[in-house]
């Protein structure tokens, strides 16, 4: 699904500002939440953006709903945030508890509502995607993806900043789309099983791969667990170098911001470590960030220049 950035139990999305919490945009478990480093001022946004954004991970994803009422119910979310957000109705009194103090945010920041309704889209993706087998056929369209899922968070939390020059919001985009696509690479075990095909076909063609591959119950012999693994390896390098050029916005964002920024971007760099340590077969294992694992985030952290 939908994945936004996470610290301890890391997964990746990113928010420069707040820490991202242990729960599966697959609970927005790479959703950065209010920190201690987030300013005390915008913490009640933060945190209104991110219980919209996991309630409609809820609907999306959770319960034994079918595609058809998952997308009728993300079509009841989506009239309810333009009532609360965009048109200035009286709060709809199913979601209360989400739309009263996201529109409380709204007003107060002035939130751009097209980046929440673009999250939306990217749910209503998830589901029809999922329904469907849906395969992506090359990187393009996993970062056109990317563009909905994720890059909404990182705008909005420079929104909230005052952070909104050209060279900034592409960082920003780079850094977003760089956690979620860390999330796809660290996720395969779990997405697979659940009709969730982000890799991209047109990589497992250049390898020699058909997609039924890293299906689960599949039993691919050690040539193939080779090219298996030299696939995942060039998808993990991908989304590093973009990470990579993302990162200097760390030193873009002041005060407590960015430092967490650089945590969250860190944390995105040590799951490709930990992909790395299992040779790249994340297929077969989850690689998982703990807390044991943060004395070496904030050291690099403290080093990033």
């Amino acid at each position: 699904m939908t994945h936004l950035p996470q610290t301890a139990e890391t997964t990746t999305t990113p928010l420069p500002g707040a820490a991202p919490l242990s729960a599966g945009v697959g609970h927005y478990e790479n959703f950065p939440v209010a920190s201690l480093l987030c300013p005390p001022a915008l913490r009640p946004a933060v945190m209104a953006i991110y219980h919209f954004a996991r309630t409609a991970d809820d609907i999306a994803d959770e319960g034994d709903a079918d595609a058809t009422q998952r997308l009728d119910e993300l079509a009841a979310y989506r009239q309810a945030l333009q009532a609360s957000v965009t048109s200035g109705e009286p709060l709809p009194t199913r979601w209360n508890g989400v739309f009263a103090p996201l529109r409380e945010a709204a007003q107060q920041h002035d939130l751009p509502a097209p980046l929440l309704h673009d999250l939306i889209s990217a749910f209503e993706q998830d589901v029809r995607h999922t329904a469907a087998g849906h395969h992506y056929a090359d990187t393009a369209e996993l970062l056109d993806y990317c563009r909905l899922s994720a890059n909404p968070v990182g705008r909005l939390l420079l929104h909230l900043y005052g952070v909104n020059d050209t060279p900034s919001l592409a960082r920003s985009d780079q850094i977003c789309s760089a956690l979620q696509l860390i999330n796809f690479w660290q996720d395969i075990s779990v997405d697979l099983p659940r009709q969730r095909h982000y890799l991209p076909t047109d990589l497992l063609q250049r390898h020699g791969l058909p997609r039924e591959a890293f299906d689960d119950g599949a039993s691919p012999d050690a040539a193939t667990q080779v090219r298996m693994a030299q696939a995942v390896a060039a998808l993990c390098a991908q989304a590093r170098a973009l990470m990579q050029q993302g990162a200097p916005l760390a030193r873009r964002i002041p005060g407590r911001a960015g430092w967490e920024l650089r945590l969250v971007i860190q944390g995105g760099l040590l799951i490709l470590d930990k992909i790395a340590a299992l040779q790249h077969r994340s297929w077969q294992q989850r690689p998982r960030v703990g807390a044991l694992d943060l004395p070496r985030l904030v050291w690099r952290a403290l080093c990033m220049r």
